[in-house]
């Protein structure tokens, strides 16, 4: 007697591919959504880049390593997009009222949490890279000369960009799209503590041990401390990694944690202001 069973796999990396797909697909079909990405990151970099050539006659330290702030502004701009391309994506399906459809489907929250980060990628390499490009032509600066540090730095920041994220996803899949403001709030909150276009030591001395709980800050010191001192702080690295997993473990949590809520209580379907 043949007995036919239908087995759900516990993770397909083809299903998180597929959504992957139909995000690409979204951003692909929207042309506004594309310049939206490179805008802003532009808008910064031509901003900052001007006030540093005007710095450079002004200040010493700046004449040392000239491309600090803009820098400074295309790390920022990696955190910052990281962030935004988790929970505008994860609003998307909110605004269509599509996530009771995605999950009829045998896709798992933890692999929509994966195509989540991969998008979320895709749009800051997009945002980033095009904003690096053009220092390149009218500064003639390119972040890309950091090296391998780069590589550590943009690591560090799309973590923590996609920790938080999740993290706002979650709290948007809870309480509804009436807090979906917290995706522009949140990630501006952290930037007097992350030291972006100052040394943490100028800080209260209160307010250090806070900045320090947060791993941008060390990844704005590391920076600086490349292009000022030549030095790349491997310590530094070590301590924005280990917060990093931890922030990153905690936003994937509570993304599922409150996936299971939402689903139990119907809200899935039920996603409004």
């Amino acid at each position: 007697m043949n007995v036919s069973r239908n087995v759900t796999v516990a993770f397909s990396p083809f299903r998180v591919g597929a959504l992957v797909l139909r995000y690409l697909y979204l951003l692909r079909g929207s042309w506004p959504r594309i310049v939206e990405l490179v805008y802003w990151p532009t808008v910064q970099m031509v901003l900052w880049g001007f006030m540093t050539k005007f710095l450079l006659s002004e200040t010493s330290l700046l004449a040392q390593a000239s491309g600090v702030l803009i820098s400074a502004v295309l790390l920022w701009d990696i955190l910052y997009r990281s962030q935004l391309g988790v929970s505008l994506m994860f609003f998307e399906e909110m605004y269509s009222r599509n996530l009771g459809h995605l999950f009829v489907s045998p896709l798992r929250p933890y692999e929509m949490g994966c195509a989540l980060l991969l998008m979320s990628l895709v749009r800051t390499l997009i945002g980033a890279g095009g904003a690096s490009m053009l220092a390149i032509y009218l500064y003639h600066f390119s972040i890309f000369d950091l090296g391998f540090p780069l590589l550590a730095f943009f690591a560090c920041l799309l973590a923590l960009g996609w920790s938080l994220g999740l993290m706002i996803a979650s709290i948007v899949m809870r309480f509804g799209l009436g807090a979906e403001s917290l995706a522009w709030v949140v990630i501006f909150a952290l930037a007097p503590v992350s030291g972006i276009y100052y040394p943490i030591r100028v800080l209260p001395e209160w307010l250090q041990a806070v900045a320090f709980m947060i791993p941008s800050s060390h990844v704005f010191e590391g920076m600086r401390a490349v292009m000022i001192d030549g030095v790349f702080r491997t310590d530094l690295l070590r301590n924005a990694l280990l917060l990093d997993a931890l922030y990153l473990t905690a936003g994937m949590a509570i993304f599922l944690g409150t996936f299971r809520v939402a689903r139990r209580r119907g809200l899935l379907l039920n996603i409004g202001e």
